[in-house]
């Protein structure tokens, strides 16, 4: 009895070894198409090109840091796959038997921005993978994330940090205040649910997600968070009027 069981055991493992690595070749083959139709520097110096584009320096670092904390508090640390992460987000979805989520870090999201469609199916994952490797390889930390907050979506047709900040507060993303920067960090993850001109308090609870990871990895204390949301009120009036 044991012995089958061990048998059965082995062969589940092969099974799902041959059919990763199906999947593996199938998602580098995507990759490699991907970038037939257009190579990884040419689509960088395309989006750089971009009127609306805003290096680091011109960007608030309290945004950034929000950022990192609410998306991938591991991105200093990971060559952009983090297999805890990744590993996480597989055990909850084996659990809720359904793809919901990806583990994705701020790379892999930069890719999927950049190269790939939003649908979650698992050879555009793979080649999203690839392609993060591909510019953890050729690009810095630094240079991956100002070309993640330029390519992000924020809702009303604003597909950058500058147009997010000019859109929603009327001024460039280094003049954002805390509070603006935080609500802004929350809102790519659903934008059509978290814009704050669509769903001001749904955007505020999510924000208070971002505000709550601050916190945890250690970018501000519980006090700072409280400052924060203590203009809660004025920015409510302010997105009614809107």
């Amino acid at each position: 009895m044991k012995k089958t069981i061990i048998r059965i055991v082995v062969l589940i493992l092969l099974i799902l070894i041959s059919i990763s690595i199906i999947f593996l070749g199938v998602g580098y083959s995507k990759y490699s198409d991907t970038l037939k139709e257009q190579s990884l520097s040419s689509k960088v110096k395309e989006i750089q090109s971009d009127e609306n584009y805003a290096k680091l320096e011109e960007i608030n670092k309290f945004y950034l840091d929000a950022v990192v904390a609410v998306e991938d508090h591991r991105f200093y640390k990971h060559g952009g796959i983090d297999i805890l992460s990744l590993g996480r987000a597989m055990m909850r979805n084996i659990k809720n038997k359904e793809l919901l989520e990806g583990g994705s870090t701020i790379t892999q999201q930069l890719a999927k921005n950049t190269f790939f469609t939003q649908n979650k199916e698992i050879v555009r994952k793979v080649a999203e993978g690839f392609m993060a490797l591909n510019y953890e390889k050729n690009y810095s930390k630094e240079e991956i994330l100002e070309l993640y907050v330029n390519t992000s979506y924020f809702g009303d047709g604003y597909y950058t940090i500058k147009e997010a900040s000019l859109g929603y507060f009327e001024k460039l993303p280094i003049d954002l205040n805390e509070y603006e920067a935080t609500m802004l960090a929350g809102v790519p993850n659903a934008p059509s649910v978290y814009a704050p001109t669509v769903n001001f308090k749904l955007a505020s609870e999510r924000q208070n997600q971002v505000l709550d990871k601050m916190v945890k990895y250690g970018y501000i204390n519980k006090e700072k968070k409280n400052e924060i949301l203590s203009q809660k009120q004025f920015y409510s009036e302010y997105f009614n009027k809107k």
